[in-house]
């Protein structure tokens, strides 16, 4: 569904330029939770950007169903990490879900019964007359999150949208993304800083070096489909996983202490 290859990246500066993404290449297929990590500054949000057509890339392929992403394509939808600020304060919740709907013209009745659906699908059902600034932070990044929802986006980017929220209210929300793309059948590219939440979430890591970032490995998460807080992260398995990332991270972190270039 998503082809990412040659990926390029370069920001100008006064001194000719930053090069923030160097050669990223790798396809997300239909349906698939994929997470991306890598150490600090290794351009996983530049990634996201450039992925969602909301920043101009500066070479390589960027396709979803085999057509160039020259600007935000239409089926896909972004949650970011800044919940607080991509809520509108003067708006209730209802129409703060509705409101893509009716920038896409969405009839009034038809958005409506999307919000509500929406809503009821991240536990908010009966939130949808109150406004953000009544909800905690856990409860607000939940309306982020059924705004993408009501959308019904084929494909759904997260850029470490959890990291402003506390522990438990982060493991509410890791299961709540779980749930809605199984029972939505959407695909998702998750980015996070968080190793744990990255194999418990993702059927996939997909590991990058530090900047000018390539890939640096790309992990298979085999454990099983349905996963549980306490069970899944003590399994013996999901211990090797997340040591196996940690360890990439760390080699990219030291990679780019001596300037060497990353094997893959």
């Amino acid at each position: 569904m998503l082809q990412v290859a040659g990926l390029r990246k370069i920001y100008p500066t006064a001194t000719g330029g930053f090069e923030a993404i160097r050669n990223l290449t790798f396809d997300v297929p239909a349906g698939q939770l994929a997470c991306i990590v890598g150490p600090s500054g290794a351009g996983k949000t530049t990634l996201l950007k450039c992925i969602a057509g909301l920043l101009p890339r500066t070479e390589g392929v960027l396709e979803l169903h085999g057509k160039d992403i020259t600007g935000p394509p239409k089926t896909m939808a972004v949650v970011f990490q800044e919940y607080g600020r991509s809520l509108f304060p003067w708006m209730t919740v209802e129409r703060n879900v509705e409101l893509p709907l009716k920038a896409a013209g969405v009839p009034k009745a038809e958005r409506r019964a999307r919000a509500a659906e929406a809503l009821e699908q991240v536990d908010l059902a009966d939130a949808g007359g109150k406004y953000p600034w009544q909800l905690s932070g856990g409860m607000q990044q939940r309306v982020a999150i059924a705004r993408a929802v009501a959308y019904r986006p084929e494909v759904l980017l997260m850029d470490e949208p959890f990291a402003a929220v506390d522990a438990q209210t982060r493991a509410d929300l890791e299961d709540l993304v779980r749930r809605i793309w199984k029972e939505l059948g959407i695909t998702i590219l998750f980015v996070t800083h968080d190793i744990d939440e990255s194999v418990y979430l993702g059927e996939r890591v997909i590991v990058l070096s530090a900047a000018p970032t390539v890939v640096q490995d790309d992990i298979l998460v085999d454990l099983p489909a349905d996963r549980d807080q306490l069970r899944t992260r003590s399994l013996p398995r999901f211990a090797e996983l997340r040591t196996h990332v940690f360890e990439e991270i760390q080699r990219a972190k030291a990679e780019a202490k001596t300037g060497a270039i990353p094997a893959r």
